[in-house]
């Protein structure tokens, strides 16, 4: 079911939002950011790792959109094959692999090929879609 990869994805953006908001929330605490910060997110250095989880978590909301439009055309079009379904699964492990290199050890080639491997998924999954539902 092509709802499940979907709820999945959803469920890594709220950990990764989860994250995010406690490493806010700690470098208030601890004084390594001033609160003041995130009214405009600018007017000091922040610590990496603070920058690393707020980027980890918008980039949650920029390719995956077109994954969840394809995803929902797909069941909204009643469109089930065993290939759209990997790659939905594909997809969503991709943005694992992603999250848990931004939020860890920070490899930018690790990363990018996460997102690269994301990204081609996608567009994989849009043609499919386009040629299987075009009569």
């Amino acid at each position: 079911m092509m709802i499940y990869p979907i709820f999945a994805l959803v469920l890594l953006t709220f950990i990764v939002g989860v994250i995010t908001l406690s490493t806010r929330f700690k470098s208030v605490l601890n004084r390594t950011v001033k609160i003041k910060y995130y009214r405009n997110m600018q007017g000091q250095e922040v610590p990496e790792f603070v920058t690393r989880t707020t980027r980890c978590f918008n980039n949650l909301f920029e390719v995956p959109v077109l994954f969840y439009a394809v995803t929902l055309m797909m069941v909204a079009t009643g469109h089930k094959s065993e290939l759209s379904l990997l790659l939905a699964w594909c997809f969503v492990f991709s943005r694992v692999v992603q999250a848990m290199v931004h939020l860890t050890y920070n490899n930018v080639i690790h990363r990018m090929i996460g997102f690269w491997a994301g990204f081609i998924i996608v567009i994989i999954m849009w043609l499919e879609l386009l040629f299987t539902a075009v009569p």
